[in-house]
C-alpha cells in the first residue's frame, strides 16, 4: 500500500512540476527582449531548483534561492552559471543527480546575466 502511495504521489509532482513553464520555456527559444528575474527566471528557479534550494534548503543545498536577491548573488559570486552549465555527469553539476537544464532555459540565464541581472 506504501508503496503505491509512494508511486502515485512521484508521478503527481512529476506531471505537476512544469505547469508553470513559459511558452518560450516550452518552445525551447531565447526571448528577445530583456531578460528579467520576475519574467523568465524566477519560473526556471522555482521549477528546477527549489526542491532542494527552497526557504530551507534541503539535500546538501547551502542556500536558498527563493528571491530575486538570493538568485543574483548565486549567479554573481556563487557560481550558477558553472553548476548549471556542466556537461551531463560532471560532478557538481545542478540541479543535483541531473538531469542537466535543457540549453534553452541555461541560455535563458546567461543572457539575464549579460543584461545586467534585471528585476
Amino acid at each position: 500500500m506504501f508503496r503505491k502511495i509512494l508511486i502515485l504521489s512521484l508521478a503527481s509532482i512529476a506531471v505537476t512540476g512544469c505547469e508553470n513553464d513559459s511558452a518560450q520555456d516550452l518552445q525551447g527559444e531565447v526571448p528577445t527582449t530583456d531578460i528579467t528575474y520576475t519574467d523568465h527566471v524566477r519560473t526556471i528557479i522555482n521549477n528546477n531548483c527549489i526542491v532542494c534550494h527552497g526557504t530551507i534548503p534541503a539535500n546538501g543545498a547551502p542556500m536558498s534561492l527563493t528571491s530575486f536577491e538570493q538568485v543574483r548573488d548565486a549567479v554573481q559570486n556563487r557560481g550558477l552559471l558553472d553548476r548549471i552549465s556542466r556537461a551531463e555527469g560532471t560532478p557538481g553539476l545542478m540541479p543535483n543527480g541531473g538531469p542537466r537544464l535543457p540549453q534553452n532555459l541555461i541560455d535563458i540565464i546567461v543572457q539575464w546575466n549579460a543584461d545586467g541581472l534585471q528585476e
